[in-house]
C-alpha cells in the first residue's frame, strides 16, 4: 500500500466517484431496518386495533424516510427527530391505550433500538474525539 511521506497510509480516494461514509453511516443503516420492519409488523404480529397499525405503519414510513436522509445527505437535526421517533415508539402503547398487546412488544423493542441507535449517532457527531 501506498505511504505519505509521514508514513501514514492515504485516506479513502477523494473525488466525484468516491463514496465517503460517515463513521455513524452504519447507524443509519440499522435505523432504516427497523423503519422497514415497522412497516411490516402489523401483518406479521396481526396487530388487531387499528390505532396500532396506523401508528406503526405511520411510525415506520417516517423513519425509514429519515433514514434515507440521513444516509444521503446527514444533518443532525435528522437524528433528534429519529430520537423523538424512538421515544414516541416507547411511549406509544400506553398513550394509545394498547399496554400488553403484541403491539407493545414491537414497538417498545424497537423504541429501545431506535433510541439508543439515535443517540449514540448524536454523541458520535457531537463528541468524535471520543471515537478516534
Amino acid at each position: 500500500m501506498m505511504q505519505t511521506q509521514s508514513g501514514a497510509h492515504p485516506g479513502p480516494p477523494s473525488g466525484s466517484h468516491a463514496l465517503r461514509w460517515r463513521r455513524a453511516a452504519p447507524l443509519d443503516l440499522y435505523k432504516l431496518g427497523c423503519g422497514l420492519f415497522l412497516l411490516v409488523a402489523p401483518w406479521l404480529f396481526g396487530f388487531v386495533s387499528r390505532s396500532g397499525r396506523l401508528d406503526t405503519e405511520l411510525t415506520g414510513l417516517a423513519l425509514t424516510a429519515l433514514a434515507i436522509a440521513a444516509i444521503v445527505l446527514f444533518a443532525e437535526w435528522e437524528e433528534w427527530l429519529q430520537l423523538a421517533l424512538g421515544l414516541w415508539l416507547i411511549a406509544a402503547p400506553w398513550a394509545l391505550g394498547l399496554a400488553h398487546t403484541s403491539f407493545m412488544h414491537v414497538s417498545v423493542t424497537i423504541g429501545v433500538i431506535v433510541t439508543y441507535l439515535a443517540a449514540l449517532e448524536l454523541w458520535m457527531v457531537r463528541s468524535p474525539e471520543t471515537f478516534d
